[in-house]
């Protein structure tokens, strides 16, 4: 699509965003996304043609699951080409989860899905919501020589515009409640939008390609000190799961023994795939810098580099759904870069 003036199409799936007050009961409840304009009416401004959908029950983000990212994804995937960009509103506890999971769903992407949300309802007088959403449409209808400027699934909040697989949420009470640790912002909004062009994600093939389906069977076993060795060992034989993440310290340990190391081994004999995930925000996995990391990679303990939980979970969803039963491909598609999730 080469027009000049952008087409937009929002997505309200739930969340503190698309509240207001009802005048009479004086409790919130979702406005009518048909309505947009009247509520917002700083969008007749923006240079750009803005359609609006709303899910028909609206989600909290606490209940959001597999589930309802393939129902997002399967009506953007529907909307694709009628359509320069996409901003997806959603409850900010688990839109790091949702976005992650969009951005490897829609591979090779060549538009924008913007996610963002608020705080604070719309509908009050302090909100953030009205920036954020104001901001995220012009970051997904804004062009250079007519292509996109932004092309990737990202999440835009309090003037910062982020990678939405670098991303967690840090705050439940601060406007600013998202933060990429491990890279850098895409933008930063003040007077104007400044992009950050040389980050900016471009794919290697230019025709989008939609997957989806997602395996739940992950179990996430986070290590503390004095975390029972029988606690572990019950987790994993008494759950169906195919792999398991580990929640490790610092750069990827986790306190060794001849136990744990007979029941990795075990498990992995068994099929089982081992993930190393560190508990710090910022900075990567290197299980070859300690003993103890290096004992976890000798027994095939893949290290996920500097990837959130966030996309490790919604990755390892997507493709245990495709390589159901053949550890080495899974292995292969899960180490290889596919949306700018990870550095190496």
């Amino acid at each position: 699509m080469k027009s000049s003036k952008s087409k937009i199409l929002i997505i309200y799936t739930g969340g503190t965003i698309g509240m207001v007050e009802d005048h009479v009961s004086k409790t919130l409840k979702p406005f009518d996304f048909n309505q947009i304009n009247k509520e917002l009416p700083e969008l007749r401004k923006i240079k750009c043609h803005i359609d609006a959908v709303s899910f028909k029950n609206p989600i909290d983000s606490s209940n959001v699951s597999p589930v309802i990212w393939e129902k997002i994804g399967d009506y953007i995937n529907s909307k694709y080409n009628d359509y320069d960009g996409f901003v997806v509103l959603h409850g900010t506890d688990t839109m790091s989860y949702t976005a992650s999971a969009l951005s490897f769903m829609f591979q090779h992407l060549n538009k924008p899905i913007i996610f963002t949300g608020s705080q604070l309802p719309i509908g009050m007088v302090r909100t953030d919501g009205k920036e954020n959403l104001i901001t995220a449409i012009e970051i997904a209808a804004t062009k250079k020589e007519g292509e996109p400027v932004v092309q990737e699934v990202a999440i835009y909040f309090e003037y910062q515009l982020y990678r939405a697989n670098r991303t967690t949420k840090i705050s439940s009470e601060h406007f600013e409640a998202f933060k990429s640790y491990n890279f850098p912002p895409l933008a930063i909004a003040g007077i104007d939008i400044n992009y950050n062009h040389s980050v900016l994600y471009r794919p290697s093939i230019k025709k989008m390609n939609y997957i989806k389906g997602f395996d739940t069977n992950v179990l996430v076993i986070v290590f503390f000190p004095g975390l029972d060795l029988e606690s572990i060992k019950e987790m994993i034989q008494n759950s169906s799961c195919k792999v398991v993440v580990l929640m490790t310290y610092g750069s990827g340990n986790i306190p060794m023994s001849d136990k744990i190391t007979k029941l990795i081994k075990k498990q992995i004999k068994k099929g089982k795939i081992f993930l190393n995930v560190s508990q710090c925000k910022a900075g990567r996995v290197e299980q070859q810098k300690y003993e103890t990391g290096i004992q976890l990679h000798n027994l095939g303990v893949l290290g996920v580099y500097d990837m959130t939980l966030e996309a490790v979970i919604s990755k390892t969803m997507l493709y245990l759904h495709k390589f159901p039963n053949d550890v080495s491909q899974f292995t292969t598609e899960f180490l290889t870069e596919k949306a700018g999730e990870f550095s190496i």
